[in-house]
């Protein structure tokens, strides 16, 4: 039976994902951050929680640790813990760029660092790095959580590269907006006495909004994909993009150029 790693399992994709792989026949570990939070996800069969903080280097290596004594080969780690902060850059806070940072590109460095000497000793093994639309192009109101995303996508091609040789394969995932709790948990900026900023922080929010309500089979569709790339890795770095959202907006992105993607993003979020 083969194992998987889900770091952020405790709801939203990660969550539907745990399920998914245990009720076709994998082991998984899902790892949350706290047991407060578990929501009985320790009562599906086929899963076994771990407690694991990926921004916090001691946290990971206490879990590897327990990990590792109860399973003695882990096939895949899907590194799919992150969090939003969707804020203007004069009026961002340290302690939030921090956070988003932490988790969203430092986190996923720790837990890949974590995990590669059990990859190296097995001679295989899988990183699948979840990053978003947001790691292919860029839009209004994106400063922080997109320069993670992107930082996640250029971090998982260099490592490919290293990685090879030891028959460990990397790939990254994205997709746009799906209907989870996660849109609902971004933090956000306050109102300010800036006109201008809380009419664009109010469009993007409905956009996104929008966008989310429409794509109800899109979750379905994200775990399933990556049930097919867990279980068919490829030997060379490769990029999935799933769902409508995310590949209309990388091709045309690429097909307009940036002048006229700029002119198009600009038309329906800034008037």
């Amino acid at each position: 039976m083969q194992t998987v790693l889900i770091t952020g399992a405790s709801g939203g994709i990660g969550r539907k994902t745990a399920e998914y792989f245990a009720k076709n026949g994998w082991h998984v570990i899902a790892t949350v951050i706290s047991f407060n939070e578990l929501n009985d996800l320790d009562k599906v069969p086929n899963v076994f929680c771990y407690e694991m903080n990926v921004t916090r280097t001691e946290s990971i290596e206490r879990a590897k640790q327990e990990i590792l004594q109860k399973h003695s080969k882990i096939d895949v780690v899907i590194n799919n813990a992150g969090i939003g902060y969707r804020s203007f850059v004069e009026l961002s806070e340290d302690s939030k760029i921090d956070a988003i940072v932490n988790v969203n590109w430092l986190g996923v460095v720790k837990v890949c660092r974590a995990f590669i000497p059990k990859f190296r000793e097995q001679n295989f093994g899988q990183f699948i790095n979840i990053t978003s639309v947001a790691g292919l192009v860029n839009l209004p109101l994106g400063n922080f959580y997109h320069s993670t995303k992107q930082g996640v996508e250029s971090f998982s091609e260099c490592m490919a590269y290293e990685l090879k040789p030891f028959n460990i394969s990397v790939s990254t995932v994205q997709f746009g907006n799906a209907p989870t709790d996660f849109q609902k948990n971004v933090t956000k900026c306050c109102a300010t006495p800036i006109e201008s900023y809380n009419k664009l922080m109010l469009k993007i929010s409905e956009v996104l909004a929008k966008k989310s309500g429409k794509n109800q089979e899109l979750p379905q569709q994200i775990v399933e994909k990556l049930f097919l790339i867990a279980s068919n890795p490829k030997k060379s770095f490769t990029r999935y993009t799933i769902g409508f959202d995310a590949n209309a907006m990388k091709w045309l992105r690429r097909i307009l150029g940036y002048k006229l993607f700029d002119a198009l993003i600009s038309k329906v979020t800034l008037k």
